[in-house]
């Protein structure tokens, strides 16, 4: 399933800034468009794996995964 997310971006003197609106905490700087929108990739994917695996452990054993969609 691919998920799609928001990248607000931006540019602000020389640099580009852009967050995840979905994601607080993503957010990040460079100095090119095309570089942001990779960095902003591959900080949203750190970022959800992170919360997936602090996510698992809070569980502990016995837990179900379920789809939610809205």
């Amino acid at each position: 399933m691919k998920r799609v997310y928001t990248a607000v971006i931006k540019r602000d003197g020389d640099w580009w800034i852009g967050w995840i609106e979905e994601i607080p905490g993503v957010n990040c700087q460079e100095a090119s468009r095309e570089e942001l929108l990779e960095t902003l990739k591959g900080t949203l994917q750190e970022a959800l794996e992170l919360n997936r695996e602090a996510a698992l452990a809070a569980a502990g054993e016995g837990y179900e995964e379920v789809s939610i969609s809205l």
